[in-house]
């Protein structure tokens, strides 16, 4: 397969690799392309969809392909339509995706922004970083970035190079509590008790700061005291999947910014080859990376695999990472 895309490009006097960083992927099909569109968040608007269906319909075969990773993508495109279709894109302020080695599309779920159980406005979180960070050249490997809104983690920020979580700590007013105990039974993590005083008391060392007890409260007794993104890094899926270390929580939109950027000078300093960051993580050691990278932002860092073990499932093999 690699022998016969190498001759292709001779023979079409094409670079695919540059093409496959601007969006444009080479199919097994002689001539043709499959155009994959930026996506921040996996939100597009309805005018966007109607002209990812007629570049499908007017250059592809009238097929579009949602991607594992929240894009648009038109197959059967050929590459003399290439110019037309960034041109009707252009018309509407949209773009192609990008591939290669560099910050690809940030991923994300809904957040707060109608999800009742988002904590953090993952969307707008996305289209910043989008804004800020999509396409920069990372000289090694791609650089995937998602936001969960809660626990539930439905943008898998374990499984990416950095992964935003939001985590909400549940603080208790005593003067409105009815000691109902609704809270604790509705707590899977087993981190609030009922003392003798009919109060619930919480074991932070196995609360993983989900919030399920602040929404069952019907006397909202129990109230947030912070919110905040959990910062996972140096995950990866694909042949040989890496799961990120939690370094860091309660990090800030501005400190989320801070540490992207502080993480890519980090990845392009001490990456090899083609290494993913999570690689160059277990090389050089996650303390190093801690040292260098996290703690000079003054986040609250996560440094041991037993401040790590609450965000796993009991007996996983993982959670002493």
């Amino acid at each position: 397969m690699q022998h016969s895309l190498k001759r292709e490009a001779k023979r079409l006097d094409m670079d695919f690799d540059v093409l496959k960083s601007g969006g444009f992927i080479k199919q097994t099909q002689e001539d043709l392309f499959t155009v994959r569109l930026r996506c921040p968040g996996g939100r597009v608007t309805s005018q966007q969809l109607r002209m990812a269906a007629e570049i499908a319909d007017k250059y592809g075969q009238g097929e579009i392909h949602n991607s594992f990773r929240q894009s648009i993508e038109v197959p059967y495109v050929h590459h003399k339509y290439f110019d037309a279709v960034d041109a009707d894109l252009k018309s509407i302020n949209w773009s192609v995706a990008s591939c290669g080695p560099r910050i690809r599309v940030p991923t994300a779920c809904a957040g707060c922004t109608y999800n009742p159980n988002g904590l953090m406005d993952t969307q707008n979180m996305c289209f910043e970083v989008d804004k800020k960070y999509f396409g920069t050249a990372t000289t090694h490997h791609k650089f995937k970035i998602s936001f969960s809104g809660c626990p539930i983690d439905c943008a898998r920020t374990r499984e990416m190079d950095l992964g935003f979580q939001g985590i909400v700590e549940p603080e208790l007013d005593d003067d409105k509590c009815t000691s109902c105990g609704l809270c604790v039974a509705a707590c899977e993590e087993q981190s609030l008790t009922m003392v003798k005083d009919g109060k619930p008391v919480r074991d932070l060392s196995k609360c993983n700061y989900c919030g399920d007890c602040i929404k069952v409260c019907p006397v909202d007794a129990m109230i947030a005291k912070r919110k905040g993104w959990l910062i996972r890094a140096g995950g990866k899926h694909g042949k040989h999947p890496i799961y990120a270390y939690e370094v860091a929580q309660f990090a800030t939109n501005e400190q989320g910014y801070a540490l992207i950027e502080k993480t890519m000078e980090w990845y392009k300093a001490n990456s090899k080859g083609r290494e993913r960051i999570g690689a160059t993580m277990g090389r050089l050691n996650l303390d190093r990376y801690l040292t260098e990278v996290v703690k000079p932002l003054g986040l609250e860092v996560i440094e041991t695999p037993e401040q790590r073990q609450k965000f796993w499932a009991s007996g996983n093999m993982y959670q002493n990472k």
